[in-house]
């Protein structure tokens, strides 16, 4: 199942992608659901809307926190000239950095070095603690893509990550929550992301080096996760520059496509 959040017109809804390969019937459409599935349980309404006559939303607005993975790769590791930390390296992203499909990505004022990082996010579906790895499967409502983008000036001259990866725009997510994938299926997808239509990334999560199991049962050992929480499990090797007015989509097989355009910061009042 595909969970998307989107707007025809009037407030933010929640609701079931519909594509062709779900043999529903009903191809390319979205039917409404009556609330958050994330908080309650939910029916569907018996609305219906066709996918491109609806805007696409960041498909979940985490309440408390956004947990990102850094150096998850070897070969990404290596091309920031870095090594494998012992402990999984992680930083938080603020939930005003997120944007659905479509929104631009804005400089933030004084950078001029901004880096895409094509992820797969996990969402949190309950709230838990110190998860045993057999049972990260419980906790975990679906998978969705994003990017983690990244202000390379501000990391080099801060001394921590908070302004580089945290500005407002700096955490594109969609197009919408995968609920099917197993945990075996979601640790062997294939990644790819492009800038103008050029591959820049390539490569697959299971070269992830700590697997989401991992990931999910070391970060609730010190801190309590939440319905919405997302954990980003860090970027394959590839990550490089973007200009203003040049336009990155993230792939994940089976998942979909994420697109976002970038905008100069003198641009984002035009908007």
């Amino acid at each position: 199942m595909r969970i998307a959040r989107f707007s025809a017109g009037s407030d933010p809804q929640y609701g079931v992608v519909e594509l062709p390969e779900d043999g529903q019937g009903h191809p390319n459409t979205i039917a409404a659901l009556n609330g958050d599935p994330l908080s309650m349980p939910v029916q569907l309404t018996g609305e219906r809307h066709d996918l491109a006559a609806v805007r696409l939303l960041a498909p979940v607005l985490p309440r408390s926190k956004v947990i990102a993975v850094g150096r998850n790769y070897v070969a990404h590791a290596e091309e920031m000239g870095t090594d494998i930390p012992e402990t999984p390296l992680t930083f938080f992203k603020p939930n005003t950095a997120i944007i659905g499909p479509g929104d631009p990505v804005i400089f933030p004022p004084g950078s001029t070095e901004l880096s895409y990082e094509g992820e797969l996010a996990v969402v949190i579906g309950r709230i838990c603690k110190a998860v045993p790895i057999e049972r990260v499967p419980e906790v975990i409502f679906g998978y969705t893509i994003a990017n983690d983008m990244t202000a390379r000036d501000f990391q080099r001259s801060d001394g921590q990550w908070a302004r580089a990866k945290g500005f407002d725009t700096s955490l594109p997510l969609g197009p919408w929550i995968t609920t099917h994938l197993s945990l075996e299926e979601a640790g062997d997808l294939f990644i790819r992301t492009t800038v103008d239509g050029d591959e820049r990334q390539s490569d697959s999560t299971k070269l992830m080096v700590r697997s989401i199991s991992d990931l999910v049962s070391w970060i609730s050992e010190w801190t309590t996760l939440l319905p919405g929480d997302l954990i980003l499990t860090g970027t394959p090797a590839g990550v490089g520059p973007v200009e203003a007015g040049q336009e990155m989509s993230v792939t994940i097989e089976g998942m979909g496509t994420l697109t976002n355009p970038v905008l100069a910061t003198d641009q984002e009042g035009k908007q």
